[in-house]
């Protein structure tokens, strides 16, 4: 008797983790989507004058959308920034408003990669990343061939105050991206 429990316990455990993984995980939110492709903008980082492109492409089966940042001061050229950040949906299908899973690395090493969680909005998208006792909220924007994109640190009493803000355009991808 206690044999035939532990079989059918494993069988039932077996069954459920096989229907868990043929369930095709939900993609980024058509917001997210909407990146795909090469753009070039300016902008302000933390008051100072960038130049910025992206490249952005749909990844791991389409399940994700990988955006390639970089960055040069326009007063320095030599003075660059890049980051490579990673969006993703929920696994499920009763995420509402859909939610968006971010994984935001850079140039600045391991110390400051973060995973971060969002959803859609009215106008597209947005993702907080955790830092210490802070959230770098990144609001992103999709109309036609025009994307903005504006990040601001928020404290833990809610408190925002503006980081960075870029306009950008639609343009041609380089070879390779």
């Amino acid at each position: 008797m206690r044999i035939s429990v532990l079989l059918l316990a494993s069988a039932a455990l077996v069954m459920g983790g096989m229907a868990f993984a043929e369930e095709a995980p939900v993609g980024p939110p058509a917001q997210v989507r909407a990146l795909t492709g090469c753009w070039r903008g300016e902008g302000a980082v933390m008051g100072k004058p960038v130049t910025i492109a992206l490249a952005v492409k749909t990844t791991a089966g389409d399940a994700m959308v990988l955006v390639e940042a970089d960055s040069h001061a326009k007063a320095d050229p030599a003075d660059t920034y890049a980051a490579h950040l990673l969006f993703g949906g929920r696994t499920t299908k009763t995420a509402e408003p859909a939610a968006v899973i971010g994984l935001w690395a850079d140039s600045f090493g391991g110390d400051g990669a973060s995973m971060g969680t969002g959803a859609v909005t009215a106008e597209g998208f947005e993702v907080a990343y955790p830092y210490d006792r802070s959230s770098f909220v990144n609001r992103w924007t999709v109309k036609a061939d025009k994307v903005g994109w504006t990040i601001v640190v928020r404290d833990a009493g809610g408190k925002e105050q503006a980081f960075a803000s870029y306009a950008l355009a639609k343009a041609g991808c380089a070879k390779g991206r």
